[in-house]
């Protein structure tokens, strides 16, 4: 199957390339190299470059088909070039193989079998982005407002190609306890740490109302605390830093002001940008899933999906337990397998909005 040998091979390009966050400049290269040297024009911003099909029409809606070609940087256990592709017993291993290559190089196969059609219901567009392992602002949303309108996407990412039909957001907030330095051995002073004991238990026990019935219930985590800088000083001020996983049952502000309500500490988010989404399980992407037989499910996880304004599905080749692993590696008939799936997806949900396709 020649599109098949076309993925394999750009995906061992593009693992050859070190391409991390914000570095990504061989890659896109490459990536825009590849669309030009089969006739289509790739459009090109910062590290993001993207591809509209041929027969685009203004009067039709928009399908966004999106990954992402920045890396990690290779942790201490790799025992392989973390550069250098191979293939073992139907196995490529490579950094970025798994995370997010092959859901890249699928997406772009599935684009370029479609770029020629001309009566899809709906035009599409192939978006290969940046910064997306460090939620970077240099990435999607950066050309949001460059691209086509798009009416609904689907972002790659290794999830078995199960689809994710919701997905966490991320708000970290910075918490600070203010107190009053004072000499321990005469307990002078007000100690801050103690009132951030009090608010570090609620944050770890309290439980949020509402339920999502697919992402279950918001995660509250202290992951950081800082605070003294003497033995026999009480401190004045405890600085602790919150991780919170918000489903769909609230919106950041929402959680944010509970929040607010219920601490006697100081609490500053560091952003709103990585919001929760959900998409509805009679939008035509989920009918089409649900022909595919494709299980559905609400991620932990964050990813691009949380910077796309419009519905949405995660789903891609791979395992996300391979991601960021050592010795990373993807199935060759993972990515076979998924292209097939892509293009079957995407025929489903041509007939899902026009019988006649």
């Amino acid at each position: 199957m020649e599109q098949e040998s076309l993925s394999t091979n750009l995906l061992k390009q593009l693992i050859a390339i070190p391409s991390f966050s914000k570095t990504e400049d061989n890659t896109r290269d490459a990536i825009a190299n590849f669309f030009s040297s089969r006739g289509i024009k790739p459009e090109i911003l910062g590290n993001n470059v993207w591809a509209i099909n041929r027969h685009f029409d203004v009067k039709k809606p928009t399908l966004l088909l999106n990954s992402h070609h920045d890396t990690v940087k290779p942790n201490a256990g790799y025992t392989r070039n973390p550069f250098s592709p191979s293939i073992e017993e139907g196995k490529l291993f490579g950094l970025g193989s798994n995370d997010a290559g092959g859901a890249l190089v699928s997406l772009i196969a599935t684009f370029l079998h479609f770029d020629s059609h001309e009566s899809l219901p709906f035009n599409i567009v192939m978006a290969a982005t940046a910064e997306e392992e460090i939620s970077g602002s240099g990435g999607i949303e950066s050309i949001w407002n460059d691209l086509p309108d798009i009416d609904f996407a689907i972002v790659g990412e290794p999830t078995g190609m199960n689809i994710a039909i919701a997905e966490k957001g991320l708000l970290v907030l910075d918490c600070v306890s203010k107190g009053k330095a004072g000499h321990a051995a005469r307990e002078e002073g007000e100690n801050a740490i103690y009132k951030a004991m009090k608010d570090i238990v609620w944050f770890r026990d309290f439980k949020f109302p509402k339920t999502s019935p697919t992402l279950g219930d918001v995660k509250m985590s202290v992951t950081i605390i800082q605070a003294g800088q003497a033995h026999n000083q009480a401190p004045e001020e405890c600085k602790f830093t919150v991780d919170c996983r918000v489903t769909d049952a609230y919106t950041l502000e929402e959680v944010i002001d509970i929040i607010k309500e219920n601490v006697s500490c100081e609490v500053k988010p560091r952003s709103v940008r990585l919001r929760p989404s959900g998409i509805d399980r009679q939008h035509p992407l989920v009918k089409a899933g649900q022909l595919l037989k494709k299980e559905m499910y609400g991620s932990p996880t964050t990813s691009d999906q949380a910077l796309i304004p419009v519905p949405s599905i995660k789903m891609g080749p791979g395992d996300s337990a391979r991601s960021h692993a050592a010795d990373e590696f993807i199935y060759l008939d993972e990515i076979k397998n998924g292209t097939l799936d892509y293009i079957q997806l995407i025929r489903l949900l041509a007939q899902e909005l026009k019988p006649r396709y």
